[in-house]
């Protein structure tokens, strides 16, 4: 099933854990929208600045610490997302709380393990 995810941290860096999760979704056929400091490019997926108005968001999977988070967090909320995927460092249990509120599911994992082990 095809679950629209937003990461967020995208960076062409292919060391970078943001570019090896935008790569393993689109290699299991995900809808990809990547948000980065930069413009650039992951195979197939443009990165873009902007906070782009997406419908149909599954998953919003966060490559940002918390200080970094702030100026996305009305957009996360606003896009209502099934779930927050808060990878390691980017845990944030303010952020977590108010998702919790709006019935988005807060969730501590890593894409790229969630996805090597079919829980994504």
């Amino acid at each position: 099933m095809n679950k629209k995810t937003i990461v967020l941290g995208a960076s062409e860096n292919p060391a970078r854990y943001s570019n090896m999760a935008v790569k393993r979704l689109r290699a299991h056929n995900h809808e990809v929208v990547a948000i980065g400091k930069r413009e650039g490019r992951i195979g197939d997926v443009t990165i873009q600045k902007e906070q782009t108005d997406e419908k149909g968001v599954d998953t919003v999977t966060l490559y940002l610490n918390p200080a970094h988070q702030q100026q996305y967090e009305d957009y996360i909320l606003k896009l209502h997302p099934r779930r927050i995927i808060f990878n390691p460092g980017a845990e944030n249990e303010a952020l977590a709380a108010k998702a919790k509120q709006q019935g988005i599911e807060p969730v501590e994992a890593c894409t790229l393990v969630l996805l090597t082990t079919n829980q994504f």
